[in-house]
């Protein structure tokens, strides 16, 4: 596996971005009514960077092989660094489709309904943002250290 790039996840965050706006605009359009923002999106969003950052800190922890911890075993270990990896690919759609709503929704701003689906969307965009941070510092954690000069891995 090879570690997220930035470019990649901003590519899927502005492709979400395109799909949020067409959604919102063709609801807007055919339903004549806004796309709706659940207040649950954010706090959905903020759970899952804190259940990620917590798994990170615990990860880290197993890793260092502190005091009291177990050894992680190398699969579990992979499989963490796969969820790290879907994690930032969904934080990076969900931010971007968001952020979509939230432009659609924007010229409807002297609505009040619709600065409540705007705050409801930017919150949602700001969770997502944690979640890929947390992703990848999860991510980080689980990269293989370098290989010493004399190839002899511990």
């Amino acid at each position: 596996m090879t570690p997220t790039r930035a470019r990649s996840l901003l590519t899927l965050a502005l492709l979400a971005a395109v799909g949020g706006w067409a959604l919102t605009r063709l609801v807007d359009a055919y339903a004549g009514r806004s796309l709706p923002v659940p207040w649950s999106a954010p706090a959905v969003m903020v759970l899952l960077a804190l259940a990620l950052a917590i798994w990170a800190r615990g990860t880290r922890a197993r890793l260092e092989r502190r005091p009291g911890t177990k050894p992680l075993e190398p699969l579990v270990a992979a499989r963490t660094a796969a969820l790290a990896m879907a994690g930032s690919r969904t934080g990076a759609l969900v931010a971007g489709f968001y952020a979509g709503v939230a432009l659609a929704l924007t010229p409807s701003w002297s609505v009040a309904y619709t600065r409540e689906l705007i705050l409801a969307a930017v919150l949602t965009v700001l969770a997502a943002g944690l979640v890929v941070a947390a992703s990848l510092w999860l991510e980080r954690i689980c990269r293989l250290p370098p290989e010493s000069a004399g190839g002899d891995t511990p």
